[in-house]
């Protein structure tokens, strides 16, 4: 399929969306495949909220991205933070750096800095969107374009499942998308600093993400197992 057929399948997915959905959110990670989101959203006026989990820990060039967007799109926006007691209590018993001795107390620190901020900002909302590719990682392979959320009773949105990575550049080229500049220094996938590192050709494109990590355990919580709409 042509970029140009992929565009119009995902920009008619999003406007279907809004017309099921009353109170759709767009979940940012502000990483190459959500800035071709935030692009068509916004080109499009579509009625769709975003909202960013900044969990403390964010490389400088991801908030320096957080900034254009006020600048350039005309979206409705809100960070979400980390409950800073949670926060505190983490560090106090696993510290600073915890998340690097198991994969338990990882899980532990994405749970605290993403998974609790994500519930409150889905609570409310009909639907969510991200920003998901099949291409990704292994753990991503089975994805759907819609599926039934059970972690938040409601559905979830990918609308660039199809997408191969060369879309995803071909798009942020041809209209001039601003986009965070770790990507050009071998980070195809972006998280909190400490938990990310450049990736070398042929890697797995998630692979610089939880690096001392079996590739089957490289999720945070955030995208828990879904089902099709209607499965059992």
């Amino acid at each position: 399929m042509k970029l140009v057929d992929k565009i119009a399948a995902t920009l008619a997915q999003l406007q279907e969306a809004v017309e099921l959905y009353p109170k759709l959110v767009f979940a940012n990670s502000l990483g190459a495949e959500d800035m071709v989101l935030t692009d068509l959203i916004a080109k499009n006026s579509l009625s769709i909220r975003h909202f960013v989990l900044d969990t403390g820990r964010l490389p400088e060039e991801t908030y320096g991205l957080l900034d254009k967007l006020h600048d350039l799109y005309l979206i409705d926006l809100q960070v979400y933070f980390p409950d800073h007691s949670l926060v505190e209590e983490y560090v106090a018993r696993h510290g600073i750096n915890g998340f690097y001795r198991s994969v338990e107390e990882r899980k532990g620190c994405c749970f605290v800095r993403k998974v609790e901020p994500l519930r409150r900002a889905l609570t409310g909302q009909s639907a969510w969107i991200t920003g998901q590719r099949r291409e990704q990682n292994v753990t991503r392979s089975r994805l759907a374009a819609c599926e039934w959320d059970d972690a938040h009773s409601m559905y979830k949105l990918n609308p660039l499942l199809e997408w191969r990575t060369a879309d995803i550049w071909q798009y942020l080229r041809e209209n001039a998308v601003p986009y965070n500049p770790l990507h050009d220094r071998f980070y195809p996938s972006l998280g909190c600093a400490p938990c990310t590192r450049a990736v070398t050709p042929g890697e797995d494109l998630r692979a610089g993400r939880w690096w001392w990590e079996n590739p089957e355990n490289k999720e945070c919580g955030l995208h828990v197992a879904s089902r099709m709409p209607g499965a059992a």
